[in-house]
């Protein structure tokens, strides 16, 4: 009984200690929120959002480095959450590219500080949520092509299947650091709708471009599905 009271306390003190330290996330992307795009962000303000000291704010995180990436990552996984779902076969290729492309960009022009939060280098940390999120989608997105390539009769090389990964994840770096650019710079700023659009046009150039040189005429009007399909292949 008595090792049963202690598992309990110390379940219910975990799950006090997740709270609070999701409860300090939460208002430092609020201060983030709250505050101009890239300006810089203090454990004091957090603390007074989160209605806590610096004290008790450093009792669940080692230190700011550690306070940072939590809050990297968990800006991050809000935008993952809205990405992955449109990274599916539906539709024409461009419209794949698109659908992916405009969700980002409607984000970013959304969520501007959060934007440059997440893309704030963190001191000793090589492999940090930006890139590791950058990671798992570029990983998700060449599954797919590697999959549609296949499937539409290319014939790669293994030296050229093995160059998949690196170029999507080149071309999602691109992606990042057109958006990047496009919030940061100064004076008139090029119109959300008119970057997505020029962005989507650019992918869709490579990744037809680079289908061509395996032999695979992509039709832009053709919903992938379809394209995939059977019927279509056979004609």
């Amino acid at each position: 009984m008595a090792g049963e009271k202690r598992d309990g306390r110390q379940e219910r003190w975990s799950k006090h200690n997740e709270q609070r330290r999701q409860q300090i996330i939460d208002a430092a992307i609020a201060v983030i929120e709250a505050g101009e795009p890239g300006a810089d962000v203090q454990v004091q303000q957090i603390a007074v959002r989160a209605g806590l000291s610096r004290t008790v704010i450093y009792r669940h995180f080692e230190d700011r480095a550690d306070l940072d990436r939590a809050v990297q990552q968990a800006i991050l996984d809000g935008l993952w959450s809205d990405l992955m779902p449109g990274i599916t076969l539906d539709g024409t290729v461009p419209q794949i590219i698109e659908r992916i492309i405009g969700t980002y960009v409607r984000w970013a022009r959304a969520h501007p500080a959060l934007h440059l939060a997440a893309d704030h280098d963190i001191e000793g940390g090589d492999n940090g949520p930006l890139q590791q999120g950058m990671e798992q989608l570029a990983g998700r997105i060449s599954t797919i092509v590697g999959t549609a390539v296949i499937a539409l009769g290319g014939n790669p090389t293994e030296e050229e299947a093995e160059a998949l990964d690196p170029l999507i994840y080149g071309l999602v770096g691109a992606v990042f650091g057109a958006v990047r650019r496009w919030l940061t710079r100064t004076g008139e700023r090029l119109p959300a709708e008119t970057l997505e659009r020029l962005t989507a046009q650019s992918i869709w150039f490579v990744i037809d471009g680079h289908a061509r040189g395996f032999g695979i005429e992509l039709d832009p009007d053709l919903p992938l599905e379809e394209l995939l399909s059977k019927d279509v292949l056979a004609v």
